[in-house]
């Protein structure tokens, strides 16, 4: 056993600010580049300034329950969207609005229907509750195939469409959704999933509640609001629709700085189209870049897209995580195609490098 006195290392101690002057460059480890992270289709810019200013503002009221910032908010959404108040419904992320529309609309006797590959939630939660999963191929323009997505089951619960898709950010036509509810089993619900609906041109389902009790449309501000980690979603339908949801987690409210930032972001006119043309210009430019170099990706409208590696996407995840850029990941029935999200401008041009010096070269 080693003994150290106490006089050792308070000479320890004086000696170390004369070992910090040495020249130790040689002997010190490369700064690593930070990592870039383009696999959770979170938002590289985050909240807004006006959001961030207003969830300090929430640390204040912490003390109470947010329920008046709650009812503010949805007032404020039911406003700007021209639908009542009673058809919002607020929850801890979308996804919890999805999980629980699934509970409450699926059962070992109706099934869920939904495209693939696409978001794999829906199908998680069916699973959960013993409920069969029909997942039905996107069509050649990887569009839901809404036709067979009809046929597949003569009565199923729900009907799941994510729109734009994820992973693929691409379109299912309004005029063909607006043809699904019209045409599918009476009784089923269809559940339109627009995460990703302010990154493109195509029109929102959300005033469509307003004619249609067996419809059910998600939205959230983890993505091109980029609060992800505030977890906050709505859920717009019918109110009968949303109560039945309610019953998994009616309590399942947001902490009042979520609340305010979403509050913020909604009164921000200026938020989305800025964001929108920056992800747009972005995204476009990195897909260009890769068709010219040979490779086809998916023709997004959304924060992410796909593209076809030509080889085991995992190996491409893998090789490129190796020099800090994280991307992915891989759906079983695409094996060769790697979803990639939209981040900032040096990001972008970190990935490029990157893909060109670990697949491309």
């Amino acid at each position: 056993m080693v003994n150290v006195s106490r006089r050792s290392l308070i000479a320890l101690g004086a000696a170390l600010p004369l070992l910090g002057r040495l020249d130790w460059a040689e002997a010190s480890p490369a700064v690593a580049a930070p990592e870039v992270l383009l696999n959770y289709n979170e938002s590289p810019y985050g909240p807004s300034p006006a959001a961030r200013q207003a969830m300090q503002r929430g640390i204040a009221v912490s003390g109470r329950y947010p329920y008046p910032d709650m009812y503010a908010l949805v007032e404020q959404f039911a406003r700007q969207q021209g639908i009542l108040e009673e058809q919002v419904a607020v929850f801890a992320g979308s996804m919890a609005a999805l999980r629980y529309a699934v509970l409450a609309f699926t059962s070992e006797t109706r099934s869920l229907v939904m495209a693939t590959p696409s978001y794999e939630v829906p199908r998680q939660a069916a699973e959960s509750c013993k409920a069969r999963v029909h997942e039905v191929d996107l069509n050649a323009d990887h569009a839901h195939d809404l036709p067979a997505m009809l046929t597949v089951d003569r009565q199923p619960g729900l009907i799941y469409l994510c729109n734009p898709n994820n992973p693929t950010g691409t379109l299912t036509p309004a005029k063909a959704i607006e043809q699904a509810l019209a045409r599918k089993p009476q009784g089923s619900i269809l559940l339109v999933d627009e995460a990703y609906i302010d990154f493109s041109d195509a029109p929102s389902c959300v005033a469509w509640v307003k004619d249609h009790d067996d419809l059910l449309v998600l939205r959230t501000f983890s993505k091109i609001y980029g609060l992800a980690g505030a977890r906050l979603g709505l859920a717009i339908g019918h109110p009968q629709l949303l109560e039945q949801l309610a019953v998994f987690g009616g309590d399942n409210v947001p902490a009042a700085a979520s609340l305010l930032a979403a509050r913020a972001s909604l009164a921000d006119t200026q938020l989305v189209p800025a964001r929108k043309a920056l992800n747009t210009r972005l995204r476009d430019e990195t897909v260009a870049w890769l068709k010219n170099r040979g490779f086809t990706c998916t023709a997004s409208h959304s924060n992410c897209f796909m593209i076809d590696v030509r080889r085991p996407a995992e190996q491409v995840i893998e090789r490129l995580g190796e020099q800090g850029v994280k991307i992915g990941r891989v759906w079983q029935n695409w094996p060769q195609w790697v979803r990639v999200t939209v981040g900032n401008a040096d990001e972008m041009q970190r990935f490029r490098e990157v893909f060109a010096a670990q697949v491309v070269g």
